[in-house]
Order: structure tokens, then sequence, then C-alpha cells
């Protein structure tokens, strides 16, 4: 017989991979029901050791989107195959027209994430943000955290 994990799945019987999706409004107190659910779901996945980066890093990830477009609807995916935890956020905040004004907003993003970027770099990951492709709007914020 198999010892449970301390999340309380057996080792065999945990999946080889999963994913969540979870729609979460546009206001502070998202980031906390975003880090009840990740944690949960790690827990129920054997994870646990995952959870202080990944509640960490949705905590930043949802606090710069919603001050970049308060009160729009941000997408958060939870996503672990391949040995690694992926997490993208997408948030609704406008493509900017003029050219300086999109430059501003992407370094103003880059430098409120600078914690998140601290804690994915210790722990040997990957982070980044893309635009999101038409006909979707926004900003699809991600971070890769190798098992």
């Amino acid at each position: 017989m198999t010892a449970p994990s301390a999340g309380g799945v057996p080792p065999s019987a945990a999946p080889p991979g999963f994913a969540y999706g979870l729609t979460l409004p546009g206001g502070p107190g998202s980031a906390g029901v975003a880090r009840a659910v990740v944690r949960s779901v790690l827990r129920a996945h054997g994870l646990d050791r995952h959870a202080p980066p990944a509640q960490l890093a949705v905590t930043e990830l949802i606090a710069t989107a919603v001050r970049l477009g308060p009160g729009e609807d941000v997408h958060l995916f939870l996503r672990h195959r391949e040995g690694a935890l992926r997490l993208l956020l997408w948030d609704q905040h406008p493509r900017h027209r003029d050219p300086g004004d999109e430059g501003r907003c992407v370094e103003r993003r880059r430098r409120s994430l600078w914690l998140l970027a601290a804690v994915v770099d210790d722990w040997g990951g990957k982070w980044g943000t893309v635009e999101a492709r038409p006909p979707h709007r926004g900003t699809k914020s991600w971070v890769v955290l190798p098992r």
C-alpha cells in the first residue's frame, strides 16, 4: 500500500497533469479567493510544496491587473503538466493606441511585478507577459514553476 502524500493523495493515484480555470471580478478581494483556490488545488494533487510561490504569484498578478484595469474580470488558469506548475492570468486591460503610452504601460506592469520576478527566479522558473491575440484584448501574464 502506498502512503498518502502530505496533501492526502497517494502518489500512484495522482493524475499526470491537471488544468483548472476560474474567472474572477477585477477587485482587490479576488486575490484572496485566488490564493485559496490555488492552495486547495495544489493540496488536492499532493503539490503542497508549490503553494507558497504559486499563491504569491497569483496575488501579484491579480493586484497588477486590478490596478491597470479596475472592475474588469480576470481569468486565472492553473495547470500542472510535464513536471511544472503553470499559472496564466488574462486581464482585460486594453492596448494603448499610442506607442509611447503602450511602452510606458508595459514598463509599469513589469516594474509592479518585481516581487513575482524575484520569487520565480528563486524557484528556477520563468515568467512573462504577452498581448492577447485578437479577437481577444488585454494581457496574458504567465508563470512556470518547475517541480
